[in-house]
């Protein structure tokens, strides 16, 4: 077992995901890296063990049961604990309630709050290992909603409700884990500029939208709060003439 921090970033290949990895390998923090698409992936590790941090990446896709059990397997096998668990990986879709099929619907809830579930599941005992092994720090769940979790956005009917779901699976899981030291932070962005936003260029522009930074920076300020602070999610807004809009 390291005693290095250790942390799991899911979707980090790219966008919001990579720089947190890029974030956490400069506070130090070993990393397993997961991620559908192996290419991007590879290059995403191989860059970060360029810059000296330790890397493992991880294929997974989280629809698929098994690979969410193998990831947290290999980390487990690689790592032994586990300080800081990062849900970032995640799909969108447009489409109302009226029209939306309920194939697609099922997809995003899978992917976006039963995966989740599932990873919680299983890397909880190395949540609780790690949080008893520094009870001042303890360990932290971080997880990436949206926005529209909290005052939704017509058209994204199935993305609002998946990402509802995930802020209260983070005040559920606090309050259930608390006693034992790990505790959890729905992030909750308006349109952050990466690959998943491109549809929103022509609208908004990329100078309108939130930066990957702005969302790898509250990540690390979650971790490093103490294990008897708790913030259960933050609202990361765009300027502009309203508060709450994507």
């Amino acid at each position: 077992m390291t005693t290095t921090r250790t942390a799991l970033v899911t979707g980090a290949s790219r966008g919001i995901g990579l720089e947190i990895a890029r974030r956490l390998a400069d506070e130090g923090y070993a990393l397993t890296l997961a991620a559908r698409r192996e290419p991007g992936l590879l290059d995403a590790a191989a860059a970060l063990r360029e810059a000296g941090a330790e890397a493992h990446p991880v294929v997974a896709n989280l629809g698929r049961e098994q690979d969410v059990d193998r990831l947290a397997a290999e980390h487990t096998e690689r790592f032994g604990a586990l300080d800081l668990l990062v849900l970032n990986g995640g799909v969108g879709a447009e489409g109302t309630v009226a029209e939306l099929p309920l194939k697609t619907y099922d997809l995003v809830l899978n992917v976006n709050l039963r995966a989740q579930f599932q990873l919680i599941q299983q890397t909880l005992p190395l949540l609780r290992k790690s949080a008893a092994a520094t009870p001042a720090r303890g360990a932290k769940v971080v997880a990436l909603s949206s926005i529209t979790g909290v005052a939704g956005e017509a058209g994204l009917s199935a993305y609002g409700a998946s990402k509802a779901g995930l802020i209260s699976l983070c005040e559920t899981l606090t309050l259930e884990e608390s006693a034992s030291g790990v505790t959890a932070t729905a992030l909750c962005p308006g349109y952050v500029d990466t690959d998943m936003t491109t549809f929103k260029r022509d609208s908004l522009g990329r100078d309108a939208m939130l930066t990957t930074r702005d969302v790898a920076e509250l990540v690390l300020s979650v971790s490093r709060l103490s294990a008897h602070a708790v913030v259960p999610s933050i609202v990361l807004t765009r300027a502009g003439e309203q508060i709450w809009r994507a």
